[in-house]
This record gives C-alpha cells, structure tokens and sequence, in this order.
C-alpha cells in the first residue's frame, strides 16, 4: 500500500523503512486517528547495540517525533535464552548479571533518539524480565503454550532452515518465540501496546505475538517490518573487516564510526541519508545528487549526521575535522584513535607484525605482512618495506606518539608510557 494518511507510515515509506505490514490500511487509519503504542524489542546480547540495530532505533525516533508513543523493550528474560533465528548453532548463555551491565550500557544510547518520561508521547523503555521471571511454569503452560500449534512452529523458516541443515535446536531455544510473542501480550496490557516492529527477519516470531494477543485478549494488534538492509555490494550492514560497528564509543572510537559511514559506497548515500538521519527530503535530493567530488562532500555529510544522532553533535564535527587534518592536511591529530604501549618494548624493539596486530590494523601476522607486500602498512605516513622491522624510540614523533596505518583511512596512534 501506498499513498498512507497518517504522517508516521507516510515518512517511513518515503524514506525506505516498509518491508511488509500485517494490516495497512487498518494500521494507517489507527494512526492517523489516535497516539499509538508500538514497540521494538533488544535482546542485550552484548553491551552495545551496532549499526545492524539503527534502522530500528530510527523507527522509533520517528513513531515519537510524529506523536506517538515508542517502547523500547530489554530482554532481560528473553536474553537468558537467546534468539535463535537464522543462527547456526545455539548463543553462548549469559547469567543475570551478564544481561544486566549489557543493557545498562545499551540505555544510555537511546537518549540520543528518544525522549523519557511520563507523558503520553514520552517513549517507554520496559524490561520482559519484569514480567517472564516470575512465571509460573505449568500455569504459563495453560494460559499461554495452549494457543500455539507445534506444526505451526515447525514450519517458520527461523525453525526450518536449522532443521533441514540437521543442526540441532534445543527445547529452550523452541520456547523463544512462545515468550516473545507473550512480551507483546504483557506490553498491551501494561501500555495499551498495540503494534510491533522489527527487521522482516523477525516477521515470523511478531506474527506469532500477533495472533496470541488475538486469542487471549480479542485485541487487534498489527505488525510492521523493514527490510533486509545490505550495502549496495550486497554486504550486510554493520560488520566490517575488524568486527562490529558498535554505536557506544567504548567499543568503537567516535572517528572510527564517522570513518565507517564516509566509506559508503556511491550507490548507497541517498538511500542511507534517507534511512539514518533526519534531513528533510529535499535536501538530501540536493545533496546526493552530486557525481565526483560531490559525492564525496555527501558521504560527509551522512558521516557528520549520523554520528551526530549516535554522538552528539560535536562528538561529530570533532570527528570530521579531525579525517580534514589527518586526510586533507596530511598532518598528526592527537584525537585519532590511540593505544598505549609500553616504553620500555620500544626500547627493546617492538616488532611492527606484533605492533600491526597490537594495533587492530591487521588480525594477525599474517595479514599484517600481506599488508606489507601491498605497500599498505606505513609507520609515520612512510610505507613498511621490511616484516622484520621493529619499532622503536627513535620513531616517536615530536607530538609523542608513533602513527600506524593501513590505506589512507585507517589509522592508529601509538603512546608509549
């Protein structure tokens, strides 16, 4: 469906966020009529969310900045399990206290996007452990496991796909989905939650939550997914070479993040610009419709905005003035991403494989000497043509530190101490 009366779906069509929906023209109706109540689950699996998390986050942050009321649900209980979709083996198990330092570093990111608090467009931010640890087993059996068809559950392609691979599931990963769908039961009930959004890999387990809170309480509930995002390479979205591209800054650098985005490919600016910022249409057709150089102007903008919405605004323009200096400028800026090492291994004479793996430019000697062989590796924006040299103290530059990098954009000072 297109052409949607309600501002919320209209933007997000426009802007590329609508994989598929459980009922449009009802949802649509509903949402230009009245302040809806929807929301999207994390399983705090680690203590930061990443890039793959941010379509979603950017769904919220609309839902709120049209009128309405986001929820933004911790799995404090469903994380004990982990979701199985689409995954080839079972998720290593987190304790409790595993899955509370996770989730506290994940809130402090959500404050960025979305505004707390008591009112009836302040968003919500729940924990499913509120309501799934204290259940009782054999009545949870009764009230809930009775609506569910095993058939039914067999035959998700979540479910499936592991099957046909003769990988195998475990009964506690199989009640995921039974508990999943239950957090949107709970969620209406405490929030008049109406509707639940994800990445349409997740359309399985939502409809599932759907068709619960129609059978235990008569309440029609919709569902909304956004697609598959993948690069226009075919790439998934949030990994790179090095791993994750976390959004808190202890786990990746705020340069580093700014980096990640100017590297976009061509093809994918406008679409990104669209999809992970707040700029009015308009100017982004402005923007990206620049060939050349211009282009390269626009991949700093969606850089500089990006990280704004996940930083801050002048955690963002630090960080692209800081790619000005080191890139345009060719000169050392103290704010790039930094380790430390000791003094006394510079005097003795550090290895640079060792120092390339130290570093994260490579993952292991291996790479880091092929690297090497590409003329890639450079000690002070001078190329490495020797694997057996070692740095020492007579590389510390006049500002103290020893600059590693790899290509023109990766770079890592060293600070001996």
């Amino acid at each position: 469906m297109t052409g949607f009366k309600s501002e919320f779906l209209q933007t997000l069509d426009e802007r590329g966020f609508i994989h598929q929906t459980s009922d449009a023209a009802g949802l649509d109706q509903k949402f230009a009529s009245e302040i809806v109540t929807g929301y999207i689950g994390y399983d705090p699996t680690a203590a930061s969310l990443h890039v793959g998390h941010l379509m979603q986050i950017m769904m919220l942050h609309w839902m709120q900045k049209t009128g309405h009321r986001p929820i933004a649900l911790m799995g404090g209980g469903t994380g004990m399990i982990g979701d199985p979709s689409f995954k080839d083996e079972a998720r290593r198990l987190l304790t409790a206290e595993d899955l509370a330092a996770n989730i506290a570093g994940i809130k402090e990111k959500f404050a960025n996007f979305l505004s707390f608090g008591e009112g009836p467009q302040d968003a919500v931010m729940a924990n499913n452990a509120d309501w799934l640890m204290g259940l009782g087993y054999v009545e949870f059996l009764r009230e809930v496991g009775r609506h569910f068809s095993v058939n039914r559950m067999l035959s998700f392609d979540s479910v499936k796909l592991r099957l046909d691979r003769e990988q195998s599931l475990s009964f506690l990963e199989f009640n995921y989905m039974i508990l999943q769908a239950y957090d949107f039961v709970e969620l209406n009930q405490r929030y008049g939650c109406t509707l639940q959004m994800g990445g349409s890999d997740q359309w399985g387990n939502i409809v599932n939550g759907l068709d619960l809170g129609h059978r235990m309480l008569g309440t029609q509930f919709y569902a909304l997914t956004s697609p598959l995002l993948t690069t226009a390479s075919g790439a998934k979205m949030g990994k790179t070479a090095n791993g994750a591209v976390w959004l808190n800054a202890d786990m990746l650098s705020v340069y580093d993040f700014w980096q990640y985005w100017r590297n976009t490919e061509d093809a994918d600016v406008e679409r990104f610009l669209k999809l992970f910022t707040t700029l009015p249409l308009e100017e982004i057709s402005r923007i990206a419709g620049g060939v050349g150089s211009d282009i390269n102007e626009a991949k700093k903008i969606l850089a500089t905005e990006v990280t704004a919405m996940v930083h801050g605004r002048a955690e963002a323009e630090e960080a692209a003035r800081t790619a000005s200096t080191v890139f345009e400028a060719g000169q050392i800026d103290l704010s790039l991403p930094s380790i430390q090492v000791a003094r006394a291994a510079l005097d003795g004479g550090m290895g640079i494989l060792a120092a390339a793996v130290t570093a994260g430019l490579a993952g292991s000697n291996g790479e880091a000497r092929r690297h090497i062989q590409a003329g890639a590796l450079r000690v002070n924006d001078t190329p490495v043509e020797d694997d057996k040299y070692t740095l020492g103290l007579g590389d510390i530059l006049a500002e103290g530190v020893i600059k590693l990098s790899v290509g023109k954009k990766r770079h890592i000072l060293l600070k001996p101490v």
